[in-house]
């Protein structure tokens, strides 16, 4: 057994881990952070990345991300298309921001590269098992390593950045799955094509048939989705049944086809833990809350939690001052149920619930008219979409 002793352990080698551990280490306190996977698992398994504007600013002013601002496609806008017709949400005219389209893997390249070039403590392969003591002055970490010896952490601070199956959430919250919980009855069926873009910006269509995103990671690579049932085979479509789907719900644009090399089916869940901290032990990311993808707001909603947390662990760790970590679960809800109610209403206004008649069908297509039709409702849509302003950083 080996022990170590640094000030803050996080568990999750994520884009909340990450960027926690360095902004950390940019006011000079040191952190360890572990991951169960290796660096080549993190840095090849293609991701969503739709980066609102706040979350670009920080990774680029922090040092975080030397390539974010160059290497990423900037959207000023998306289009709605419904009843045969698209409507273009002009983010920069509306709201005088954008997004920017930099996929979740290059982020963690990013911070995992600057990690490691300013001597930070990362361990790939390291199981964390739990968390034991979380309210106490010394809380710690017990882990496994590659080799299957046992690893205790001992630290001021531990953060749980261990994404949707938390292992620190446990020690927060008394369970695993402690938290306000939805599932939805549709899932979105992803694949990845090696063809150039369809269109200069996202698609989000709703149609008789169903929903379909068409999004894109690069000029090469684009990533499509459709509405499915959650119980859906990955396997079960030939490519040409599958194209044949996204084509039937994207009327008037004409996709670029190319092969298909990844195919998954990913479920829709909602989850907000029932608590973030106990002691000195948080909850942040996805180990603390999961949306929808609809409103793209995972990664960003996790880099809006390390911004509130850092400022807390900061005056905690270098002023003695708990009142900032006190007020952590609070300051960060208001973003969470914010972020849960815009993804769970671009979600139930652009997909087919099975279930759904003919007066839910036709109230749907009054919603999305009464959003485009008035600049009040584009400008919400431009609004939430791009982010709110990050905490503190206003």
């Amino acid at each position: 057994m080996t022990t170590t002793r640094t000030r803050v352990a996080i568990v999750g080698a994520g884009p909340a881990g990450l960027l926690l551990s360095h902004l950390l280490g940019n006011a000079g306190i040191e952190s360890v952070v572990i991951d169960d996977r290796s660096r080549e698992q993190i840095e090849t398994t293609i991701r969503a990345g739709i980066l609102e504007q706040g979350t670009v600013e920080i990774l680029e002013q922090s040092g975080a991300s030397a390539r974010v601002r160059t290497a990423a496609h900037r959207h000023d806008g998306i289009e709605l298309r419904f009843a045969g017709d698209g409507h273009r949400i002009d983010f920069a005219d509306l709201v005088g921001r954008g997004v920017y389209l930099y996929p979740q893997h290059e982020v963690l390249k990013d911070l995992i590269a600057v990690r490691l070039e300013r001597g930070q403590d990362l361990r790939f392969g390291v199981t964390a098992e739990r968390v034991e003591e979380p309210a106490s002055a010394l809380p710690r970490v017990i882990a496994t390593g590659p080799g299957g010896e046992r690893i205790v952490i001992e630290a001021e601070f531990v953060v749980g950045a261990d994404g949707s199956r938390s292992v620190v959430r446990e020690a927060v919250t008394g369970s695993q799955t402690g938290g306000y919980f939805r599932e939805y009855p549709f899932a979105w069926f992803g694949i990845l094509t090696e063809a150039p873009p369809s269109a200069d910006e996202l698609i989000y269509s709703n149609s008789p048939n169903g929903f379909a995103l068409i999004s894109q990671r690069s000029e090469t690579v684009q990533r499509m989705y459709f509405q499915c049932d959650p119980d859906a085979d990955p396997n079960a479509l030939s490519e040409e049944q599958l194209w044949e789907q996204l084509q039937s719900r994207v009327p008037g644009t004409t996709l670029k086809e190319g092969p298909i090399f990844q195919r998954d089916v990913l479920r829709f869940r909602s989850f907000v833990a029932h608590e973030l901290l106990h002691g000195r032990t948080a909850l942040i990311g996805d180990a603390a809350h999961t949306v929808p993808p609809t409103g793209a707001k995972g990664m960003n909603l996790a880099v809006a939690d390390v911004v509130v947390l850092e400022r807390a662990l900061r005056a905690l760790l270098l002023e003695g001052d708990s009142r900032l970590l006190e007020a952590f679960p609070e300051t960060a809800s208001h973003r969470i149920w914010k972020a849960q109610h815009f993804s769970w209403w671009m979600t139930s206004m652009l997909h087919v619930a099975p279930d759904a008649s003919d007066f839910d069908r036709l109230r749907q297509l009054g919603e999305l008219r009464s959003v485009v039709e008035s600049e009040a409702g584009r400008r919400y849509l431009a609004e939430a979409y791009t982010g709110w302003p990050l905490e503190g950083l206003a």
